[in-house]
């Protein structure tokens, strides 16, 4: 049936649209990152330094420069322990290599749910944690007076580092508020460590993410962490554990999503967040929820216009796999929704 209408559709009405493509590479927007990543690889660790400094205080953009490049050091690290000798105080090194160990921990785990990973992986996450909370204090020592970066990255090794957690979590969440209040990582990681999936509740997730929205001003990526929360709510309770990722967890959560207080509060954060000019440093992750909420909702016009700003080159959100079997699935499936095509 769905090469049927794919048929009659190119047949009868306008060209099909170009599929989109999986390519980290083209998806880039960030193009003085794309070129400064091409140095990096072949050893040049200053393009990456003038990179994040080029980036000033724009903090979410800091933030997403300095994740990008553990990223590479996460698979040679060569280059940045080549910096971290020749400026052993640069708070921006410092800052990779808490980021790297980080992103380390997170692969030591894997994506598994807790009853599927196994006790060495909860002892490596644990350790590399460890680690990676150690060398983010030592980058807080370095940081300019306003650079939350430091902070959010502490706090993202809270997943693993149990005991910072307990005894840290507000003194790091209070002061990297108060260098930046609207701060995106910072609250995303706070709103994360705060769902039911970790360590907290439906309700305290809620209650996290519409306690900075209500304040933040237009444009503010962080007015759409309640779109967030939605997401994970319905992922949570309707295709979590038992409820697999199938047909029926589907329509569950997409039923969830039809609802008019959901669709009511989620429209009032999306019109603010429209009514500015949104931080590029995780524009693209923001758009990704809005064409996650546009599907599930059956919001057919508001999707493609999303999908349509994502553009031809892609990375899909981590967010689609809570619903569909792999992100890349979900994307694509929604995408062909989207035009018309299903």
């Amino acid at each position: 049936m769905f090469y049927a209408r794919l048929y009659a559709r190119r047949f009868f009405c306008a060209p099909l649209p170009d599929v989109p493509e999986f390519d980290a590479e083209r998806a880039m927007t960030d193009r003085v990152l794309q070129e400064a990543q091409h140095l990096v690889r072949r050893g040049n660790w200053q393009a990456a330094r003038d990179t994040i400094e080029e980036a000033g205080d724009n903090w979410e953009l800091r933030g997403r420069r300095i994740a990008a490049f553990g990223d590479l050091a996460v698979v040679d690290d060569s280059w940045l322990y080549a910096w971290l000798r020749a400026e052993p105080s640069d708070p921006a090194a410092v800052l990779l290599q808490a980021a790297t160990l980080r992103t380390r921990a997170g692969k030591a785990r894997g994506g598994a749910s807790a009853a599927n990973t196994t006790a060495e992986q909860f002892a490596d996450h644990h350790a590399l944690s460890t680690a990676a909370a150690e060398v983010g204090r030592r980058a807080m020592a370095f940081a300019a007076p306003n650079d939350p970066v430091p902070w959010a990255q502490v706090l993202d090794t809270m997943f693993g580092d149990h005991q910072t957690r307990e005894s840290s979590f507000d003194e790091v969440f209070d002061e990297g508020r108060r260098r930046d209040p609207y701060n995106f990582d910072l609250h995303l990681t706070a709103m994360s460590l705060h769902c039911q999936k970790w360590f907290g509740s439906h309700e305290l997730m809620f209650a996290t993410a519409r306690k900075v929205a209500s304040s933040a001003p237009p444009g503010a990526n962080v007015l759409l962490l309640p779109l967030l929360a939605h997401i994970e709510y319905a992922m949570r309770e309707f295709s979590w554990g038992e409820n697999a990722k199938d047909n029926k967890s589907l329509k569950r959560c997409r039923k969830y999503f039809h609802r008019a207080q959901v669709q009511q509060e989620m429209d009032h954060w999306i019109a603010k967040w429209r009514a500015g000019i949104p931080n590029p440093g995780r524009l693209t992750t923001c758009l990704h929820w809005l064409a996650i909420y546009y599907t599930m909702s059956g919001r057919q016009k508001e999707a493609k216009a999303v999908f349509d700003e994502l553009g031809p080159y892609v990375v899909p959100a981590v967010a689609w796999a809570f619903f569909y079997p792999d992100r890349e699935y979900g994307y694509l499936t929604s995408w062909w929704w989207a035009n018309g095509i299903h």
